[in-house]
């Protein structure tokens, strides 16, 4: 598929028809924009948006206060192509915060590199219970140096629900998390989501990350999806363009705050 179509079509399914993917969460279109609503920890935000310059800000101002009534932060999660061209900057007018930019890469599974698997002395080991899922949110806390507590309670809560959305791993050395990172499946579209990835200082640069991108894509093509996406970092996408990810747009996370 052209990466103008692939691009298109993510934006469709995923973003502009996006569907309630957990219980209590809400998901609906109002003035021009596909929200998120869920309560804490859960994410909220902004998933899509076809806003012109004329109404802009009032979008803008009607997320803010639809979520500030609920006392809940939120994200507008900003895209490359999004309009109108100048939307980053309203949003920080209005009071949100950019996060670091990122990159939207797609791969069809099927043209992928997937042979990698993790060096000698290190094993993946899937995430099915309270243990393994404190194991991730462990790496999460010394890889990204911010609590793990509501990783591992939304992991535990999509593992005692609904698993066939979620796959969860971690590396291990020994019997230590050196690396964990979980996949997120979108039922209904082709589309396979990949999360979290990490590694700790000291193991950086021996190929782990890559064997779980590649354990990951595996899994999703057994269950039968045809793509993986992932919000590639500056130091990951060099690592995804080898497997034979391709970059699409850029992505950047606004953050509101009530």
């Amino acid at each position: 598929m052209h990466p103008a179509e692939l691009l298109a079509l993510f934006d469709r399914l995923l973003r502009e028809e996006a569907r309630p993917d957990g219980p209590g969460v809400l998901v609906e279109r109002c003035g021009g924009v596909v929200r998120r609503t869920a309560a804490a920890p859960e994410w909220s935000g902004i998933l899509w948006s076809g806003l012109d310059e004329a109404g802009a800000d009032a979008a803008i101002a009607r997320q803010i206060g639809h979520f500030g009534a609920l006392g809940l932060e939120f994200e507008w999660k900003l895209y490359g192509h999004d309009r109108p061209a100048d939307l980053g900057r309203r949003l920080r007018a209005a009071g949100f915060t950019p996060g670091p930019e990122e990159t939207l890469m797609i791969g069809e599974i099927s043209g992928l590199a997937l042979d990698t698997e993790p060096p000698p002395g290190v094993r993946v080991v899937p995430v099915t219970d309270a243990k393994g899922a404190g194991l991730v949110a462990d790496v999460h806390e010394r890889v990204f140096g911010t609590d793990g507590s509501g990783l591992r309670r939304q992991l535990l809560d999509r593992l005692a629900g609904d698993t066939d959305t979620v796959v969860a791993v971690v590396a291990l050395a020994g019997g230590e998390p050196v690396s964990a990172a979980r996949m997120e499946l979108v039922p209904g579209t082709p589309f396979a989501g990949l999360w979290g990835g990490g590694t700790v200082e000291g193991w950086r640069g021996r190929g782990i990350y890559r064997a779980l991108v590649a354990h990951r894509a595996r899994a999703a093509a057994a269950r039968g999806y045809d793509y993986v996406q992932v919000d590639a970092s500056g130091q990951s996408r060099p690592i995804l363009e080898r497997l034979g990810l391709l970059p699409l747009t850029s992505t950047t996370p606004y953050l509101w705050t009530p």
